[in-house]
């Protein structure tokens, strides 16, 4: 999975502890109500596009950076689904690198492009109706945003 410049340099001072980072996630819908989930190439499982927020940058900055990154869509957020943080938005990576992310997850809307994976931190990217999101396996911090994206469907 890939780092910024910026949290490498942060890592080489303080190695694998604890990093508090800001972040953002991307809910899209497709035309029949369905919601986009990527499969992450540093876990088994599910969640919607999203990353870190990049110094300077604002988190609607960072949305859509990256959205076009991970999966060739350019989107407009619409609107502020929620802002997250807490024990089920801590993640431990295979390298051993922890971070507690303080994410803002945006409803957005596609503006232009074509659905594709980037292959590099995305491996799979597709639309997914509720039932189905329900029954995969998805981190803890994507059950909690997808709770609230569908209460508000």
């Amino acid at each position: 999975m890939p780092i910024s410049e910026y949290l490498r340099g942060i890592r080489s001072k303080v190695g694998h502890e604890l990093l508090l980072v800001p972040s953002v996630a991307m809910l899209v819908r497709d035309e029949k109500r369905g919601i986009l989930l990527t499969k992450d190439s540093g876990f088994e499982d599910w969640s919607p596009p999203g990353g870190s927020v990049e110094p300077d940058e604002s988190p609607r900055e960072a949305a859509i950076r990256e959205m076009k990154e991970e999966t060739g869509l350019t989107v407009e957020p619409v609107r502020v689904l929620g802002v997250y943080g807490g024990k089920d938005f801590r993640v431990v990576y295979r390298n051993g690198d922890v971070v507690s992310y303080v994410t803002t997850a945006f409803e957005c809307r596609v503006i232009s492009g074509v659905l594709t994976p980037d292959h590099e931190e995305v491996l799979d990217a597709r639309f997914f109706s509720e039932a189905e999101a329900r029954s995969m396996r998805l981190s803890p911090m994507t059950r909690t945003i997808l709770q609230d994206a569908f209460g508000r469907g």
